[in-house]
């Protein structure tokens, strides 16, 4: 029997995912390992508590995103400029105090938990909203991570284009994790600047009015500023932190379609997008920390539909949340023992 709430989800359910950023940032200020064994330590205990209790579902989606709900994205672009900030004094007190380079990997490590799991998820959902604000900090977010095409290839490229061949961020049958990341990085990245370059010749209008190329151009721009003020041991600390921080963006999408493949129709049109053409899970405390992501068929087929208004749709179900799921990808033999006969 599946156990869930009987009343729809509140805000506060979702305020849960503000304990990450502070106890990476907590466990970061006595030292740099026990920030990345916090972080760890986050994605372990889900994965037990999907475990533990699978029928654990989420409560029923609320009626409309109220205020409280949109604060609960806004703020988390706070709390990761705040721990962004503290990243970097504590990487370059470190190595300045004699301490070892290892531990600002470490430190990054801890920080890309929060900036990848929470960070690149809550860009995502403010990406989609109607607000210029929000979709304002969903840049900001994805350009902390130096991932900025994420907003132009998601929305425009991964959308139309899911659970095809043509989407570089659908991993396809039997294609390992370690196989899907090269070329999902290559063919998003390429994917993204030829979107770009579509939509300013169809509006016929300069790079200069790209908001594409202006965030690439920031990105170098901060990376400059870090090794000119905080010297290698800042600049190494955000490019540790962005880096997994994608990895664990790109490992999720591999898990969110793997496999499923929409059919070519007559004339060479696929079919549409459906509830069968997305991965599932719903899990109640992984969907605390992730925005109901989780109920990854409902976002693909109402893309504006805010996260606490998502559904719990009958598509394919995964064996476990994301949590777990990200440990059975990282071994592909197992992932396919477990995934195959659910295909």
């Amino acid at each position: 029997m599946t156990t869930t709430a009987s009343t729809p989800a509140s805000p506060a359910r979702f305020m849960l995912a503000w304990l990450m950023p502070l106890a990476v940032g907590v466990a970061a200020w006595r030292t740099p390992w026990a920030a990345w064994a916090t972080a760890l330590g986050f994605q372990v205990v889900l994965a037990l508590v999907e475990r533990a209790a699978p029928r654990w579902t989420s409560p029923p989606p609320a009626a409309s995103a109220t205020p409280g709900f949109v604060a609960v994205l806004r703020a988390h672009a706070l709390w990761q400029a705040l721990l962004l900030a503290l990243g970097v004094a504590l990487a370059v007190r470190h190595v300045d105090g004699g301490g070892s380079w290892w531990a600002v990997v470490a430190l990054g490590l801890g920080v890309g938990g929060v900036t990848g799991s929470q960070g690149i998820t809550f860009a995502h959902e403010l990406g989609h909203s109607k607000s210029r604000l929000d979709r304002a900090l969903g840049w900001l977010l994805m350009g902390s991570v130096l991932y900025a095409h994420f907003m132009v290839e998601h929305y425009r490229g991964h959308h139309p284009r899911a659970a095809t061949r043509d989407d570089p961020a659908t991993a396809r049958y039997g294609e390992s994790l370690w196989r899907f990341l090269p070329r999902t990085l290559v063919g998003s990245f390429a994917s993204a600047w030829r979107l770009e370059a579509q939509q300013l010749a169809r509006l016929r209008r300069g790079w200069h009015r790209s908001a594409l190329a202006w965030a690439t151009l920031a990105q170098f721009a901060l990376l400059a500023a870090l090794a000119a003020f905080g010297g290698g041991a800042a600049l190494l600390f955000w490019l540790v932190q962005a880096a997994y921080a994608v990895f664990l963006l790109e490992a999720i999408n591999y898990v969110e379609h793997y496999g499923l493949e929409r059919r070519i129709g007559e004339g060479g049109r696929r079919e549409p997008f459906g509830v069968q053409h997305a991965w599932n899970a719903d899990h109640a405390l992984t969907n605390c920390f992730i925005a109901n992501l989780q109920r990854h068929s409902d976002h693909h087929l109402h893309a504006w539909k805010p996260y606490p208004t998502l559904a719990a749709l009958p598509g394919p179900q995964l064996p476990t949340g994301y949590a777990g799921c990200l440990f059975l990808a990282s071994v592909p033999p197992l992932w396919f023992r477990v995934m195959h006969p659910r295909l």
